[in-house]
């Protein structure tokens, strides 16, 4: 299905796939690299490349009809392709070659392909050359700021009464990611699905290991990336060989970069910041006068085009015009560093061909977006880590309100980069691990709402036991499913419970349960089950359900819940864990285990689609995993069947003992083309703990990569 014949390269290039579907690409040019590169990602990913990009640009309704124009116009209206004409302009000769030739590949596969996948025929779409401005606006849509999942949500909680204590809490309590709270499915909910499902590395772990507590005497590290649970994948698996490129890792689908991966002389990992590259401006009376408008028309399948109004402000565009988000009368506008020119891709090409500490540091000043941390480790035994990230220099304290006033221009004129804030090589604990959490004090606030601890100490806890850790032990770190913060709730139920003195007997069985329970959310944990359940019905039974969706709103439903739990009168719960219990307990059947009502569900965007959405669902399986464990399976706080759609959905292990110790896996497949053998072969390795090997070395790649495609000018 590869078209060969008249493939853009100017010498012999090979194409090496193993039996996962997973290419190695063998160049003597580094442009001819690219252009393979392209005809990879094409003959991969080409369906959901072309889903993202009309996504990006706001064309949805042209692949599923008038049900796509609410989620067009908020696309038009966010704008994350606004800054891509400078960005173009301001590209450095080697990273437009290098993306023309990219381009040169992806579109001779575009033009020339026999067959071409199917979504293509299921969605009307057409075979569109595409140009370096659709992977730059790709670029900036997978690298929208993760706060306006929180933000957005929260704007119809402002006109409650308790809405400065509300805001105050959830800036103040480093609440773990969404997928904890009650979730809905209304026109709100599926827009910000789509933009959640955008956000590379919403969340993730990223550890780095000494090579003083190394097995192998030189550093280790391990990555998992959180992002929604779908197929095909967010990732791709890919290595590359050229002249100036010797490089394995995990790349965005459309974008021509190693995101996290391995090089001959560095690896380097990468955890979301949830920095706060944006403000929520309010408009005052005076800047009303300044708005200007645009008008946008949507192609719509099967109808007529629509046609929208996109007001401006100065500081950017007026999101309170969205019907679904509920501005309150309000005029707000959207201030994203994502609006300012910036160049991701060339930071990160230049961290793949980084070869020791001062090249990947100089490399990642240019990163703007999606803040992260990134941590490093090199083959001469030094690990670091550093935030990549430009943000405004506004005041240390957090804001009072999710609404902003505009503020100083100054702040936004010269944002702080990474030289600006703290970098760490070698610390003397020899290991750095790194969960979404707060950072420590900087120049400016990095963001107002961070993960929990917990990750973070739990791999650290792993981490720094008396003995020198080896790959299997890291394997072994990234499926931990204990979370000490709900073993330590057990304890205060427990206790809660002997006082409750409930009588009945009715709820002991459910509480033995309780009281075995080791904290760990394994698949055929009932402990796991019993808590979860005796936590939902308390949480009904103490607090109004707009409370609790008020909570879900925010990353922090959980951590808030239980503060509440923990403020009520002692009378008062006490009465409604006896409620909570016998509750629980009906629940609580005797084959009862965590993972038959914790799912692993995996579907094509596809799937969403009525009448016809179940012929695109495919994996239904128990899985371990909770919100809040190293291995992270988000899900609701809820007592029914529900899917953890959110959390570690790929996973990298590089030991620099050695270039082809390099392991990689993902939560589906490498082929995004519906009804490959390699769809989602990758599920049940990734549920067992078993990585695919990805050597650097080019002979061994030739000796154990079974499959060639030879390309040729």
């Amino acid at each position: 299905m590869l078209p060969v014949k008249g493939i853009p390269v100017r010498r012999r290039t090979v194409i090496h796939w193993n039996e996962q579907q997973v290419p190695f690409i063998e160049a003597e040019e580094d442009e001819d690299l690219a252009a393979a590169l392209g005809l990879v990602h094409a003959h991969l990913r080409l369906g959901q490349m072309e889903m993202l990009r009309r996504l990006s640009q706001g064309r949805v309704a042209e692949m599923i009809g008038p049900v796509g124009i609410e989620l067009d116009r908020t696309m038009r209206t966010l704008a994350p392709g606004r800054a891509v004409p400078e960005m173009l302009a301001g590209l450095p000769a080697e990273t437009r070659q290098w993306l023309e030739a990219f381009l040169r590949g992806l579109n001779h596969y575009l033009e020339q392909a026999p067959v071409l996948p199917p979504e293509f025929e299921i969605l009307g779409l057409a075979r569109e050359a595409w140009g370096l401005a659709d992977v730059l606006a790709l670029g900036r849509l997978v690298s929208i700021d993760v706060n306006w999942l929180v933000w957005f949500r929260l704007l119809k909680y402002r006109s409650d009464g308790d809405w400065p204590a509300l805001w105050r809490r959830i800036c103040a309590h480093d609440a773990p990611s969404r997928g904890a709270g009650e979730g809905g499915a209304d026109t709100d909910d599926l827009i910000l699905s789509a933009l959640q499902s955008s956000a590379t590395r919403a969340g993730s772990n990223a550890f780095v290991v000494g090579a003083g507590r190394s097995a192998s005497g030189a550093p280790l590290v391990g990555a998992d990336p959180h992002l929604p649970l779908i197929l095909p994948s967010p990732w791709l698996i890919c290595g590359l060989s050229s002249p100036s490129l010797n490089a394995v890792g995990l790349m965005v689908p459309g974008l021509p970069c190693v995101a996290l991966g391995r090089n001959r002389w560095i690896a380097w990992g990468g955890t979301n910041l949830h920095a706060a590259s944006s403000d929520l401006v309010s408009v005052p009376e005076t800047g009303v006068s300044e708005l200007r408008e645009r008008k946008e028309t949507i192609a719509v399948r099967w109808r007529r085009p629509a046609t929208v109004a996109i007001r401006e402000s100065p500081w950017g565009p007026v999101v309170s015009d969205l019907p679904w988000l509920g501005g309150g009368g309000e005029t707000l506008s959207l201030r994203w560093m994502g609006h300012r020119p910036s160049d991701e891709i060339t930071a990160m090409l230049r961290v793949n061909r980084a070869r020791n500490w001062t090249e990947f540091r100089t490399a990642l000043e240019g990163f703007a977006l999606p803040g992260q941390r990134m941590l490093y480790a090199d083959a001469e035994g030094h690990i670091g880590d550093l935030l990549a990230v430009h943000l405004p220099r506004r005041e240390v304290q957090a804001p009072a309100d999710v609404r902003v006033p505009p503020g100083p221009a100054a702040a936004w004129a010269r944002p702080a980069t990474s030289k600006d804030f703290p970098q760490r090589l070698d610390p003397p604990e020899g290991l750095i691990a790194s969960a979404n959490e707060r950072p420590g004090r900087t120049v400016c606030p990095i963001g107002y709402h961070f993960s929990p601890p917990d990750r973070k100490r739990r791999l650290e806890e792993l981490l720094s036991g008396g003995e020198a850790l080896s790959v299997d032990d890291i394997a072994h770190i990234q499926r931990d499913v204990r979370c000490s913060a709900s073993l330590a709730q057990r304890d205060r139920l427990l206790a809660w419970w002997k006082d409750a003195a409930p009588g009945d007997g009715g709820g002991r069985p459910l509480m033995t349960a309780l009281a075995t329970w080791t904290g760990d959310y394994t698949a055929d944990s009932r402990g796991a089950l019993a808590f979860e359940l005796v936590l939902y019905h308390l949480a009904r039974r103490l607090l109004p359900r707009r409370r609790r969706e008020s909570y879900a709103a925010s990353w922090g439903a959980r951590t808030l819940i239980w503060q509440d739990i923990l403020a009520a009168q002692p009378e008062l719960r006490a009465r409604a864990l006896r409620r909570a219990l016998r509750d629980a307990a009906r629940r609580l059947p005797r084959d009862a285990a965590w993972g038959k009502r914790h799912r692993l569900r995996l579907a094509h965007p596809l799937g969403l689609l009525p009448l016809v959405g179940r012929l695109y669902r495919f994996v239904d399986l128990p899985t371990a995993g909770s919100s809040e464990t190293v291995h992270k399976a988000a899900h609701p706080l809820t007592d029914r069947i529900h899917a953890a759609s959110y959390g570690s959905g790929a996973r990298h292990i590089s030991d620099l003992s050695d270039p082809d110790r390099n392991f990689f896996v993902l939560a589906g497949g490498q082929d995004g083309w519906l009804g490959s053998t390699t769809f989602q072969d990758q599920v049940a390795p990734w549920q067992r703990g078993e990585y695919i090997e990805m050597p650097l070395r080019i002979e061994t790649v030739r000796s154990v990569f079974p499959h060639r495609t030879e390309l040729a000018a």
